[in-house]
């Protein structure tokens, strides 16, 4: 494909995405290395601005001269352009007020967050230690496993009932099954738990419940529970 019939092709579509999001009140930005002549012509043939009067000191900008900008005073910039481009399309002035402004420039953040992985990763080895310290007792390890699933499961599924985010640490199932395990009391840890003041439970407030997480310890315990070599290589 042709540089010239990229363009084209970027020309004959843009409009109608533009029309879709002007539907949507969401304004279009355009990243170009061109001037400024050439990047206004581009705009104003593929719709980004509907005409000359669009195009103003505050939808046109140098790259330099935005890099010069703090961050509130891009802020305030970007606001700025939102004000009079909704002005210019005549949308009603209350979606102003209440839409949260997109900045002119957006720096997209990592869809897979770091410290989401790191947290994955001390689950797993938290329960290859559960294994390895536990490996003459595979059922007792597994079982483990299980009732550490059902106690992820149970507040993924039900994150406002409380009964599933306390659990007794004195309770005799518990402590056979999870608490008297080197690892086990650890990973809830992981998944946000909290030891209560005074020591007598793990709790997990309501408004640390953290859905991303408990779908990582759960990958994690399934994961354990289906490879039979899990913490012993």
């Amino acid at each position: 494909m042709t540089i010239n019939t990229k363009l084209e092709y970027f020309l004959n579509r843009v409009p109608e995405s533009q029309s879709m999001a002007i539907f949507i009140y969401r304004a279009v930005r355009m990243v170009t290395g061109d001037n400024l002549q050439t990047a206004k012509a581009i705009a104003l043939e593929c719709g980004i601005l509907a005409d000359d009067k669009d195009a103003t000191e505050l939808t046109l900008i140098e790259a330099n001269v935005f890099r010069e900008l703090s961050d509130r005073e891009r802020e305030d910039y970007a606001e700025k352009i939102s004000l009079e481009r909704r002005v210019n399309l005549g949308l009603p002035p209350e979606q102003l007020v209440a839409e949260k402004r997109t900045p002119a420039v957006r720096i997209e953040q990592n869809p897979f967050p770091v410290r989401s992985v790191a947290k994955s990763e001390c689950m797993r080895e938290c329960l290859r230690s559960l294994r390895r310290n536990h490996k003459d007792d595979d059922a007792r390890v597994r079982q483990a496993f299980q009732t550490l699933l059902i106690y992820v499961g149970n507040v993924a599924r039900n994150p406002n009932e409380e009964k599933f985010r306390k659990i007794r640490l004195s309770n005799p199932l518990f402590l056979d099954r999870v608490g008297s395990l080197i690892g086990g009391i650890e990973f809830l840890e992981l998944c946000g738990f909290e030891t209560t003041e005074g020591g007598d439970f793990l709790y997990l407030p309501h408004n640390k419940v953290d859905m991303a997480t408990l779908n990582s310890a759960a990958s994690e315990l399934k994961s354990a529970l289906t490879n039979p070599f899990f913490g012993l290589l």
